[in-house]
């Protein structure tokens, strides 16, 4: 016990050490994200756009006006898919029949055993660029063509059912490329793992897209190019030369609409150095909100929220790229065909459009850059630090349940970090983040309610300071875990959510669990036979109906709590309106468990914890909103100003909000000492 109470002044020492290690590091983050990837790039989908022209009366016509007033609205690029069959029908290069279609057009009789597809030129300059890709793409395949025409109308005869032949991919529409360069547009492929990988082929075909000015891609499918099994990996490294050769990077879509990367988009981004911009889309599904037969209020209440969806996006997740889809519908409502091109348009520059609203906080419209990560020599010294403090701190949290253990945990904790760091340096890192993280929160409400409990009894005129005070150092200790795990997880590949902190429920639940628990067991100097006879006696306590009720009603509110947290949680439509209007008021909106509900609590309870030992118990509430502030530095996606701005945003308003609770609190209470007597009389 003597070498334990004297190892925890070291301990802290270790802890501080850490803290001042991860500062530097923090502000090299903060460098990252503030000087590099400032551009934010509005992509449509050009297939949607054929797609929408197809039910149109002059389908050319309207993707030519359209272009145009894509263009004015600020979208500044095309997302070009590999050609098939059928997007070049779209576009009225060629006109496609079956065989029992051809024989009806050239009144000719065709063999029943035959199911080919016949294809027709629409014009010369379709023949001549057209024809030598269609033949190239169909002879990898093993399929035979051969001349045919209609009324001196050019055209091949495919050797493959329609169905079947308009599946397969072909290098993009060379003419559709052409048109959007000299437009202006910058290109955005689409690129898919269909044909078989061929080394000169991508070369070449790359080649041709760099002359072009493309820069970047979008993996179109469930693999990226090349890519074969997660044990074969030579396609997939001849790829990522390939494109680091040609300098196209990769867009990688938010996690919230593609549940899982492509296979192999991991370790392709790896081998090109993380040349990637993360992607959020306006869905088809989005789009088609926009079409439905509502209100012109509910419709401008919908542009309003994809403006503010996207401003959202680039400026807490770090988006750089925004996808936009859209697709006609048959409205019978209006009797005609209706598409949400107009609204989308208004989406980024109408009134309250995105694209001001970014430029305003500092954002310039362009091709998406990847970021290029501030990250000195000495920062593995850093992490050594940081790793060595992590341990420390979580040696002094378990030193307030067992202090005969503090020892012996740091010094195990050095031994099997050093095994995790040899075995898995990415769960060593994820490990140690998520300890600190946990054990701060706890350590700082452990103060808190030693401190509070202290002040029971005591007559001390300071009471508005000593709460403001208390809240202030307990934010501040519970911000040594969002130091560690910033500083831990220092990678850019959290920030491109191409590698993620996992337990952030953990993080939630465990700061509660390990506080409750020293709050029943360990807040008191009681010998450990007491401990256990106060569990015995809980074990054999009879149980309540009472009881029974507040068990079910807490792990309800637990099980919300939980399902809450991270990215997936649900809201109400009260709740959006009002995370919306914090938002467009504040410009980074505070958490609501924080500055409504955690932090008001704490700071009553530590008011009342002079006069009711009871009042401990909404003090004890505040860990909720300790927890949060923790768990906002672990979306690591979020710029650190960013989570820097919400947790001060919660404290103020907290503050506030918490002074109101009191004088409301002081207002009752003197009004019942004066009237309840004389009602009493």
């Amino acid at each position: 016990m003597k070498w334990n109470q004297r190892a925890l002044k070291w301990l802290w020492w270790l802890v501080i050490l850490g803290m001042l290690a991860a500062i530097p590091v923090a502000f090299e983050r903060n460098e990252t994200e503030q000087k590099t990837g400032r551009k934010v790039e509005f992509v449509f989908d050009y297939r949607n756009l054929l797609e929408i022209s197809d039910l149109q009366t002059d389908p050319r016509k309207f993707v030519l006006e359209q272009l145009d007033e894509m263009k004015q609205h600020g979208i500044q690029s095309m997302a070009v898919y590999e050609a098939t069959l059928n997007e070049l029908k779209l576009s009225r290069r060629i006109e496609l029949f079956t065989s029992h279609e051809a024989s009806a057009l050239t009144q000719t009789p065709i063999s029943p055993n035959e199911n080919f597809t016949y294809l027709l030129f629409a014009e010369k300059e379709s023949e001549q660029q057209l024809q030598p890709m269609i033949q190239k793409a169909f002879a990898e395949l093993n399929v035979n063509t051969r001349a045919w025409s209609y009324k001196n109308q050019p055209g091949l005869i495919i050797e493959m059912s329609m169905e079947d032949a308009m599946l397969k991919t072909m290098d993009p529409d060379p003419i559709t490329l052409q048109l959007l360069k000299e437009k202006g547009y910058t290109i955005v492929i689409r690129l898919s793992n269909r044909r078989a990988f061929d080394e000169a082929r991508m070369d070449e075909l790359l080649g041709r897209l760099k002359a072009l000015g493309v820069k970047r891609m979008i993996i179109d499918g469930e693999t990226v190019p090349g890519f074969v099994s997660d044990k074969d990996l030579h396609n997939l490294e001849l790829m990522a030369e390939l494109m680091k050769k040609h300098q196209i990077g990769l867009a990688s879509t938010e996690a919230l609409y593609q549940k899982t990367p492509p296979r192999g988009f991991n370790s392709i981004a790896k081998k090109i150095d993380y040349n990637v911009v993360r992607l959020h889309p306006l869905t088809e599904s989005d789009s088609q909100k926009l079409t439905e037969n509502i209100t012109p209020q509910e419709l401008k209440g919908r542009i309003q929220d994809y403006a503010d969806r996207f401003l959202l996006a680039v400026k807490d997740r770090n988006i750089r790229m925004i996808f936009l889809h859209a697709k006609a519908v048959k409205s019978t409502d209006k009797g005609k065909i209706v598409h949400p091109l107009d609204s989308i348009y208004l989406t980024l520059k109408g009134p309250d459009g995105v694209i001001p609203q970014i430029h305003k906080i500092g954002y310039q419209t362009g091709p998406a850059t990847a970021f290029v990560p501030v990250h000195s020599g000495w920062q593995p010294i850093a992490k050594a630090l940081l790793s060595i403090g992590a341990i420390a701190l979580i040696a002094l949290t378990i030193s307030y349940f067992v202090p005969e253990l503090a020892l012996a945990v740091f010094l195990i904790g050095l031994v099997g970090s050093a095994g995790m760091y040899v075995w898995n340096n990415s769960l060593f890192s994820q490990a140690l983040a998520l300890g600190a993280g946990t054990c701060a929160p706890t350590l700082a409400m452990m103060f808190a309610i030693r401190t509070a409990r202290n002040k029971l009894k005591r007559k001390d005129e300071k009471k508005w300071i000593f709460v403001a005070i208390l809240l202030l150092r307990t934010t501040l200790l519970s911000l040594i875990g969002a130091l560690f795990i910033v500083g831990l997880l220092n990678q850019i590949t959290y920030s491109l959510v191409l590698e993620q902190f996992r337990g952030v429920g953990i993080l939630h639940a465990a700061p509660i669990a390990l506080t409750v628990l020293y709050w029943l067991l360990f807040s008191d100097e009681t010998s450990y036979r007491d401990k256990v006879q106060e569990i015995q006696g809980f074990l054999h306590a009879n149980i309540r109906v009472l009881w029974v009720i507040v068990a079910v009603v807490v792990a309800a509110v637990g099980y919300y709590y939980i399902s809450r947290t991270g990215n997936e949680g649900q809201a109400s439509s009260f709740e959006r309106y009002f995370r919306s209007f914090l938002e467009n008021t504040l410009g980074v909106r505070p958490r609501t468990k924080e500055f409504l509900i955690s932090h008001p609590l704490f700071l009553l309870g530590a008011y009342l914890c002079y006069k009711y030992r009871s009042a401990l118990l909404l003090v004890l509430i505040g860990v909720i909103g300790q927890a949060s502030v923790v768990d906002t530095f672990a979306h690591l996606h979020t710029p650190l100003v960013i989570s820097s701005i919400r947790v001060a945003y919660g404290l103020a308003f907290g503050l506030l909000i918490g002074a109101v609770l009191i004088v409301v609190w002081e207002i009752i209470a003197r009004s019942w000492q004066r009237w309840v007597p004389r009602l009493s009389e």
